[in-house]
């Protein structure tokens, strides 16, 4: 009897733990479609996002294949012409710049909240969770391979959306690279690829369309996801 005691202890101290385990389990970023890092103030988001940004300055994210896509996509939307746009945490411009000079008629110009961003062509030192009144409805379109680095990405994409004209598109790019597993105090916002469209849905209901394209991402040999979002107009119903 002794040792049935025992054993049942035994027992039931390991179903206890496998219950707290479980429940750990549940609540870690390997099971959500999203997962949001919060700072303790604004100013400490601000003082990571400028430490990493000098920490990874030689560092390039974006691909050329990538812009290509974007580039060739724009043009399928939004016809021929010059097209402006403004592209947002692109660190040292290889975006903007790439852009400019791989494709004519492009005009962009790109930002970063890092004082950095004075040292590189067309690049605007800026916190892209604000709005800039210059810049409300000026751009054809507005494209972010950094919406991982937000701590308001919602409050992120409105501005994005009011800074393109009527028919203009948001591009926010996505890999596997920026899920919930890879979320932190450096990219604070993690969502699986899948999941954005749903996180968007959830966001902006019926106010926005978003199409995507998959590519490739030839420098970190993974694929990924081109989102093009884009108001829709209101349609009043005939009499």
């Amino acid at each position: 009897m002794r040792l049935r005691q025992i054993t049942d202890s035994i027992v039931q101290k390991f179903n206890e733990a496998l219950r707290f385990l479980f429940v750990d389990l549940l609540k870690s970023k390997a099971f959500v479609d999203f997962y949001l890092h919060e700072y303790r103030s604004y100013e400490d988001y601000r003082e990571v996002q400028i430490y990493h940004n000098y920490r990874k300055l030689g560092r390039v994210w974006a691909d050329a294949g990538t812009m290509d896509l974007l580039a060739a996509s724009l043009r399928e939307l939004l016809g021929a012409g010059p097209i402006t746009g403004i592209c947002h945490g692109t660190r040292n411009g290889f975006e903007q710049n790439h852009l400019n000079d791989q494709h004519a008629g492009f005009a962009v110009i790109g930002t970063d909240i890092s004082p950095s961003a004075r040292d590189f062509p067309n690049s605007v030192e800026w916190d892209f969770h604000d709005v800039n009144p210059e810049w409300q409805g000026q751009f054809d379109f507005v494209y972010s391979n950094s919406l991982d680095q937000s701590w308001q990405p919602k409050v992120a994409l409105e501005a994005w959306l009011d800074q393109v004209r009527p028919g203009g598109v948001v591009v926010i790019e996505y890999s596997e690279e920026q899920s919930p597993l890879a979320a932190g105090e450096m990219d604070p916002f993690g969502v699986r690829p899948v999941a954005v469209p749903y996180v968007l849905a959830d966001w902006f209901g019926h106010n926005v369309s978003v199409s995507f394209r998959q590519s490739y991402k030839a420098n970190i040999k993974k694929p990924n996801w081109l989102f093009f979002i884009r108001r829709n107009t209101a349609t009043v119903a005939p009499a």
